[in-house]
C-alpha cells in the first residue's frame, strides 16, 4: 500500500506539482501522488495510451455531487526562460515555473481544500487528466463517459483554470464559446499573367467577396457572449512567381461561435458569397458553446466565496479559448471555472503570485464549507 504523503500547505504542494515535468501527455507521476495524497477517496483510473486520468470521490452525505476538475499536463517550456522551467523559483512573491498559472496552481488549491474537508453535504470528487493541452481525445471526456455509464456523473463542477484578468477574484467563467474551423478551396484555371483573359484567377474572384466576409460578425451576441466573428487565418495560392496566375486558392478560417450561431449558419454564410464559384468547403467543430445560468447554485456559492475572500464581485465571463469545462457541459453538468490570473500562461517565465494561490485555496475551502 502506498504511504500517504505528509500534508503540505498549498504553496509547498504547488511546488511539488511544478517540480514534476508533465508535458502533454506525460503526467510526471502526479496521478500516483494525487491518489496517495487524498486518503479516504475512492479512485478510478482510466488510462488510454500515454494519457493518464484519475477520478477520486468521497461520499460524505446524501446531498448533491460537486467535482473539482483540472489537468496536470503543461505545454512545452519553449525558449526564453531565465531559470529551469521545472525547478520552481520563488522571486518577488511569485513562483516561476511552467504550469504555475495553467493550471497546477488550481490543482494545488483544490487538493489542499479537499484534503482538509471533514464534512460535506453530499459527494466530493476530483477529476484530473494529462490530456488537456493536446487533442483532449483521451482525457476528461472519456472519464465522464464512464461516469455516466456507472451513474456517477457530478451535479456540479468547478474547473480551476486561470480566469482572472487584472486582479485575483475579478472574473469567473460561466460559459465558453465554441470553435468552428473551416477550409475553402476555390478552383480556377492556371495561366500566363500576360494573358489574364485565358485564365481564371481564383485570387481575383475571392478578393471580390473578402470585404463582405473578413472580420464580419455572424450574430449580435448577447449579455454573456461576444458576437460570433468570421476570422480568416490563412490564404495561399500560386507558385511564388510573378508570371503565372494560380489554378487554386486555399483559405482557412475560424469562428468562435456563441449559442446563436452553429455549423449550418457558417455553411450558409460561406455559400452566400461563394455561390456560383467552383469551390469545396470543409467544416469541423472542435468545441461547442455552452452557458451555465448565473442563478445556478454553484455560481452563487462561488460568487459569495470570492466576495468573502477578496471583496471582489467577479464578472461572469465567456471570453477566451476552450477548456475541458465544455465536456462537463455536454454531459449536463452545471460547470463554472475559477482560478488565478492568466497573464503569463504558455509564456516563458510563467509565474503566479503566492497570495493568489493561497487565496484560491481559501475560496475553494469556503465553497466546500458553504455548498
Amino acid at each position: 500500500m502506498t504511504e500517504t504523503p505528509v500534508a503540505l500547505n498549498v504553496v509547498d504542494l504547488l511546488i511539488r506539482l511544478l517540480s514534476a515535468p508533465s508535458v502533454t501527455p506525460d503526467d510526471g507521476g502526479l496521478m500516483d501522488f494525487v491518489e496517495a495524497y487524498l486518503p479516504g477517496y475512492e479512485a478510478i483510473r482510466i488510462d488510454e495510451g500515454e494519457v493518464k486520468n484519475l477520478f477520486l470521490s468521497r461520499r460524505f452525505g446524501e446531498g448533491e455531487h460537486l467535482c473539482f476538475a483540472g489537468h496536470v499536463d503543461v505545454v512545452p517550456p519553449g525558449e526564453g526562460w531565465e531559470s529551469n522551467p521545472f525547478v520552481p523559483l520563488i522571486r518577488d512573491g511569485k513562483i516561476v515555473a511552467r504550469g504555475a498559472q495553467d493550471m497546477k496552481s488550481g490543482v494545488a488549491a483544490f487538493l489542499a481544500a479537499m484534503r482538509e474537508a471533514e464534512s460535506f453535504s453530499g459527494t466530493l470528487s476530483l477529476l484530473l487528466t494529462s490530456d488537456e493541452e493536446g487533442e483532449a481525445t483521451y482525457g476528461t471526456q472519456i472519464v465522464l463517459r464512464h461516469l455516466r455509464e456507472i451513474g456517477r456523473l457530478p451535479d456540479y463542477a468547478i474547473v480551476a483554470e486561470p480566469t482572472c484578468e487584472k486582479r485575483f477574484g475579478d472574473a469567473i467563467k460561466i460559459g465558453r464559446r465554441g470553435s468552428i474551423n473551416g477550409v475553402i478551396e476555390k478552383r480556377g484555371r492556371q495561366g500566363h499573367a500576360a494573358y489574364p483573359e485565358k485564365a481564371l484567377n481564383p485570387i481575383h474572384k475571392v478578393a471580390q467577396v473578402l470585404p463582405h466576409m473578413a472580420g464580419i460578425n455572424l450574430d449580435e451576441g448577447d449579455e454573456f457572449f461576444a458576437p460570433s466573428q468570421f476570422v480568416i487565418t490563412d490564404i495561399r495560392a500560386g507558385m511564388e512567381v510573378t508570371n503565372v496566375t494560380p489554378g487554386k486558392l486555399k483559405m482557412m478560417f475560424n469562428v468562435r461561435n456563441n449559442t446563436h450561431t452553429d455549423l449550418k449558419d457558417v455553411e450558409d454564410f460561406v455559400h452566400k458569397y461563394f455561390s456560383g464559384m467552383d469551390y469545396d468547403l470543409r467544416l469541423s467543430q472542435s468545441a461547442k458553446p455552452f452557458i451555465t445560468d448565473p442563478d445556478t447554485r454553484i455560481v452563487k456559492v462561488l460568487d459569495e466565496a470570492i466576495a468573502a475572500e477578496t471583496g471582489e464581485r467577479p464578472k461572469h465571463s465567456t471570453a477566451g479559448g476552450t477548456s475541458d469545462a465544455r465536456f462537463f457541459a455536454e454531459y449536463g453538468v452545471k460547470v463554472v471555472e475559477f482560478g488565478v490570473r492568466n497573464d503569463t500562461i504558455h509564456a516563458p517565465n510563467e509565474r503566479v503570485g503566492i497570495g493568489e494561490v493561497e487565496g484560491l485555496y481559501r475560496v475553494f475551502r469556503r465553497v466546500i464549507e458553504n455548498f
